[in-house]
């Protein structure tokens, strides 16, 4: 019996020692104290060594040198705690070749606890650390690009939570990658601009939901110096085979640059659109008077450089037009002419629309706004009607012209102003001095040159040549062909006054070409609503007394009416239906005391 249990012991120890001797793998084991003292035969065939060479610690000799000191220290290390050894080392095979290996060693226990042997497994990784190795070289590059491609890139979570910034993104921001990931608010919504906020957070809803895609937008990021600049942002989704997002790539392009050419464009083209909008009433300057010669003269003298020019000269006479002579002429041609009529414009917006506003600086400003300075920047501005200026905005446009630099309202930053002031009114500034509602600092300021613009009662000589040019205009405008001109017509144009000036005669040439059958112009006098009609002979008054003394009649009566007021609903103005300004004007020419018609 003994004699057979031992039979089969044997033959059981034989049967593991070829299971052992068929893995593929380098089997061994070890005492307590960690000598080595047994090796399977693929193990030893792979060192091309005995089981006397590797014993004890011999084993040693056939690790990296580089790497005995540290496999050596580990495995003391757990021969004291008793735990799992486990370490990657290159151990020399037989041709002299060092290939990487994973040594996992367990320790085998007695019933009182006690390890009685180490049983080790030594097995080759050398390929899967190629490829580990490959793997770290491609995402080593992989990340050496996506940090110095030209863009900020990061990557998120479902959630928007931050994972990954490159190089470029954290120097923008001023953070490292902890510190970014730290930051409050989900998709970096803390380094957004307040007024993109609510957009962005729009969209990555809209996007989000299922079905949802890719978007982009553009939006304002902070930079570490606290500036906020333009970025086109990119967002794509990666989705899992259920379709759930799992991670946000995003790409952000700088488009400042852009966005300012942009702005830049659009201001000009603002300008240009005001411009031809605005255009004069006549495409140039037609006369040989005189009075005309001496203010074109003035003209070709003040052009070149940068004063302010103050242009006086009844309604109608084209001090508009002088204003554009002007900044043809100038160094400053190739920029904006900005032309605002300061009458026009509600007295709480003028400020408004000539120096901006910020969102917030009052009810209606829902965004920023470049008023007309930054639209002439660079270029010449054009006060129409300056003399209609409330006091606040003299003030403000004071420090324009002494300071060359102005704040938007509800704004605190000053913005220079490189703009040339051309102004113009038919008001009578100095009175206005005097009574008080115009600043004397700022009429000093606006009359550097100053330059008067004779009315077309001044200049009668000038009549044929304009009635000439009007006529040519509108003919071809018409498609109608209008050689000559009736000599009656032109006599009575002559002798009319034209209260209204050069566009008065515009008008009126235009009307007549529009009812004309014949090639030869003629004007129905009925249309000259000044023409007296009063011809009885032996009249004391000629035709321009006549003239006036009805437009002093009707004046007086309309400010009797209205006591003495001249603005307004009930003013003098609205009832006689013409513009305030030009009443002014004619209450100034025909001497009449307002006053005296107040209560």
């Amino acid at each position: 019996m003994p004699a057979m249990a031992s039979s089969r012991q044997g033959s059981e120890r034989l049967n593991a020692q070829l299971l052992v001797d068929s893995i593929p793998a380098l089997i061994h084991t070890a005492r307590p104290d960690g000598s080595i003292d047994y090796f399977n035969r693929p193990g030893l065939d792979y060192l091309g060594a005995t089981l006397d060479d590797v014993t004890g610690w011999k084993w040693t000799a056939f690790v990296h040198p580089e790497d005995v000191d540290g496999i050596v220290a580990q495995w003391r290390a757990c021969l004291v705690s008793g735990e799992n050894f486990e370490y990657e080392t290159r151990i020399r095979r037989a041709n002299g070749e060092y290939r990487w290996h994973l040594v996992r060693g367990v320790p085998l226990r007695d019933e009182a606890g006690n390890i009685v042997k180490w049983c080790g497994v030594v097995t080759d990784i050398e390929d899967r650390k190629r490829a580990d190795d490959k793997i770290r070289e491609q995402e080593s590059e992989l990340r050496q690009i996506v940090d110095l491609v030209p863009q900020v890139v990061a990557v998120f979570g479902p959630g928007g939570e931050r994972l990954y910034a490159n190089r470029i993104g954290l120097d923008y921001v001023g953070l490292r990658l902890e510190e970014w990931r730290q930051t409050p608010g989900t998709f970096g919504s803390s380094f957004i601009h307040p007024d993109d906020r609510e957009l962005a957070a729009r969209t990555y809803s809209d996007s989000a939901r299922p079905g949802g895609s890719a978007f982009e937008l553009e939006l304002r990021l902070r930079k570490r110096d606290g500036t906020y600049r333009w970025f086109l942002l990119r967002f794509n989704p990666l989705r899992d085979e259920q379709g759930q997002i799992t991670r946000w790539y995003a790409a952000l392009t700088d488009i400042e640059d852009r966005k300012r050419a942009e702005d830049r464009l659009r201001s000009e083209n603002v300008a240009l659109r005001e411009e031809i909008d605005k255009a004069s009433m006549f495409e140039q300057i037609v006369g040989i008077s005189p009075a005309l010669k001496s203010v074109l003269s003035r003209i070709s003298k003040v052009a070149p450089s940068d004063s302010t020019v103050l242009i006086t000269g009844e309604t109608g006479t084209g001090k508009e037009l002088v204003a554009r002579a002007i900044h043809r002429r100038s160094n400053r041609t190739s920029r904006a002419f900005v032309s605002v009529n300061c009458a026009a414009i509600p007295r709480d917006l003028i400020a408004s629309e000539l120096f901006g506003h910020e969102k917030g600086a009052f009810t209606g400003a829902t965004q920023q706004r470049l008023g007309r300075f930054e639209l002439a920047n660079g270029g010449t501005i054009f006060l129409d009607e300056v003399g209609e200026l409330p006091a606040e905005t003299q003030i403000a446009l004071l420090r324009v012209l002494q300071e060359h630099e102005f704040e938007r309202v509800g704004g605190t930053r000053r913005i220079r102003a490189d703009v040339r002031v051309i102004a113009a009114t038919n008001r009578d500034l100095q009175a206005a001095i005097s009574a008080g509602s115009f600043r004397s600092d700022l009429f000093y300021r606006l009359n550097v040159f100053p330059i008067e613009i004779p009315s077309l009662r001044e200049r009668r000589e000038d009549i044929p040549l304009l009635v000439e040019y009007f006529i040519d205009r509108y003919a071809r405008m018409a498609g109608k062909h209008i050689t000559t001109v009736e000599k009656r017509t032109l006599q009575v144009l002559q002798s009319y006054p034209w209260p209204g000036n050069i566009r008065e005669l515009q008008n009126v040439i235009e009307r007549s070409v529009i009812v004309c059958e014949t090639p030869t112009f003629s004007v129905d006098e009925s249309w000259l609503s000044q023409q007296p009609r009063d011809r009885r002979p032996g009249g004391k008054l000629n035709l321009s007394n006549r003239v006036a003394a009805q437009e002093k009649e009707m004046i007086e009566a309309a400010l009797r009416e209205s006591q003495g007021r001249v603005y307004g609903p009930s003013g003098a103005a609205a009832k006689l239906e013409i513009a305030r300004s030009t009443l002014e004007a004619k209450i100034r020419s025909l001497k009449i005391n307002k006053n005296r018609f107040r209560p």
